[in-house]
Formats: structure tokens, C-alpha cells, sequence
């Protein structure tokens, strides 16, 4: 029972309003743009000028995981940050989730704005996107930054006991749901503790914003068909990472407990000419948890 109480805050969603604020819950007031793509619409930021750079969350993520890079590649890039469909303030629609899809929706987005060309930035499953993009559309991308990314075999190599749980869950969607509504915050707290290393930083202002994220209306429907899809990365993506072309950096955090760093290592390994950096200090964000460390090392790459 106790992994179906935990497993709602991952793919949690309950009766929270589903209208888009004007301003980004975030270090900086930013206010929050939309654009359609293949009907849905999808909330980003936009800030700064310069050759584009873009953003891509992760599973059960959302844009407030790159809080701390908008102000700091603003001066040099036009950082574009975004939530995918079915996460965070975008729409939620009723589709499938496959790779192929959610890399359409990446391309479309690309489109809406008028980037042919950007430099994709990906945490965790985002990583995998902008692994898709890298393989499938290699002349859209100008370089690749993946962040704790997502390596073939993810099964069995997650060690993260939340999220695996998560992964490998068959519960219905009721049965999610009715568990998100008993276990309350603390289980949002026991998640965070497991991707963020340095526990000092989950302030109650951060817990609170993360179950506002985690409890949108729509999310888990395309949360599980996004875990039911896995499969379809394994057999596809995941066996061309060695082929992508495009300048890549791998950056990994050294405590991260979802992917441990020897995945980081054979991930960088697997990408011919790749770079690679370990984050001391950091779990599997840690471009949230050491944004110094990662934004000097992104400026450095995306210069170079």
C-alpha cells in the first residue's frame, strides 16, 4: 500500500485549477507566454536574445527545475523554457505520449517560433527528447546538453526506489488518484528528497510549489502513458545514442540516487567526442541544486 501512496506525487493530479498564471512561480517574475502546438497549448518562458537556447524538463517536471539558468544565459542566449505537454501549465491532451509524438510536439514548437536551429538543453526523460531531435532532426540541433539523461535500459538501472516504483507500476488511474488524495504533502517531500541531494534546500515555499506542479488537473493519464511508452524508447531512441553527431555535453550529479553516476559515465562513453562533467554536491537536478557549477559549464560548452 505504501507504494501506491508514493506513487501519486509523481503522477499526481486532483481538482487544481488548469488556467495558466500570467507570471512564472520562480526566482525571477517572468511572465508566462503560450503558443498552439498540434492543438495543444503549451506555457514557456522567453527571456533574453542572442542564438537560441531551449530547455527541456523532465518526467513529472516542470520549467521551475530551470530557475536558475534563465537570468544566467539571458545575456548571451534567448533561453527558452518550456513545459511539455501533459506537464506543468500546458494543456494536457488525450494522446498517447510516445517519443515520436513528444518529439513532434518539440519540433513544433521549434516551428511555432520561428527557431530552425537551437541548442537543446535536457534533464533526465527531457534528455531523452533532445536525444530524439539529435537522431531524428540532427538540422535542428546546434548542440546537445544532457543533464542526468536518460540512458538505454532504464529499468534496470534506476535506483531510485520512488521513481522506480513509479515506472514500474500498473495501479489504475482511480486507485492513483485516491492515493494522492490520502497521502498529503509528506509524500511530495519523501520524492524530492530522492532527486535533490542537499535536503536544506527543499524550503517549505519549494515543497508547496512542487505539489501545486504535481497536482494539475489531466497529468496522470498522460504521466502513465508516458511510463507505458518506455518500451518504444528502448527499441528505438535508445539504440542510436551512438549516433548522435551534434557537439554533446554530458553533465551528471555526483549524488544523484535515480541514475548513478556510472550511468552518467556510460552514457558520455556511448557519444563519440561527447564531454563530461560530474557535478559534486548534486542529485539529479542539479542544475537546480548547483546552478553555479552548471551554468558556468553550460555557458563554457554552448560558446565553444
Amino acid at each position: 500500500m505504501r507504494a501506491l501512496l508514493l506513487l501519486p506525487i509523481l503522477l499526481t493530479a486532483c481538482a487544481a485549477s488548469s488556467e495558466i498564471p500570467p507570471w512564472f512561480d520562480g526566482l525571477q517574475r517572468q511572465p508566462v507566454q503560450t503558443v498552439t502546438v498540434n492543438d495543444t497549448r503549451i506555457a514557456y518562458l522567453d527571456i533574453g536574445g542572442g542564438p537560441p537556447v531551449i530547455l527541456v524538463h523532465g518526467f513529472g517536471g516542470s520549467m521551475w527545475q530551470w530557475e536558475y539558468q534563465q537570468a544566467a544565459l539571458a545575456p548571451h542566449y534567448r533561453v527558452l523554457t518550456l513545459d511539455l505537454p501533459g506537464s506543468g501549465l500546458s494543456e494536457k491532451p488525450d494522446i498517447a505520449y510516445t517519443p515520436d509524438e513528444m518529439l513532434a510536439f518539440v519540433r513544433g514548437f521549434m516551428d511555432a517560433l520561428g527557431i530552425q536551429k537551437a541548442a537543446l538543453v535536457g534533464n533526465s526523460m527531457g534528455a531523452g527528447l533532445v536525444i530524439g531531435m539529435a537522431v531524428a532532426h540532427p538540422e535542428r540541433v546546434d548542440r546537445l546538453v544532457l543533464i542526468s539523461g536518460l540512458p538505454k535500459d532504464v529499468r534496470e538501472k534506476l535506483t531510485g526506489p520512488l521513481i522506480r516504483r513509479a515506472v514500474e507500476t500498473s495501479a489504475p488511474v482511480w486507485l492513483i488518484r485516491f492515493g494522492n488524495w490520502l497521502a498529503g504533502r509528506w509524500v511530495t517531500e519523501d520524492v524530492l528528497k530522492e532527486i535533490v541531494h542537499d535536503h536544506n534546500r527543499l524550503t517549505p515555499a519549494v515543497i508547496e510549489r512542487s505539489v501545486r506542479n504535481r497536482t494539475r488537473p489531466g497529468l496522470i493519464p498522460a504521466a502513465m502513458a508516458t511510463i507505458r511508452n518506455l518500451p518504444l524508447w528502448e527499441q528505438g531512441f535508445a539504440l542510436k545514442i551512438g549516433d548522435i553527431s551534434r557537439p554533446t555535453l554530458v553533465l551528471w550529479g555526483e549524488e544523484d540516487k535515480v541514475f548513478p553516476s556510472s550511468v552518467g559515465r556510460e552514457l558520455h562513453a556511448t557519444i563519440k567526442g561527447a564531454a563530461f562533467a560530474m557535478i559534486p554536491g548534486a542529485g539529479h537536478i542539479p542544475q537546480w541544486e548547483q546552478p553555479e557549477a552548471v551554468n558556468s559549464l553550460l555557458i563554457t560548452f554552448l560558446k565553444s
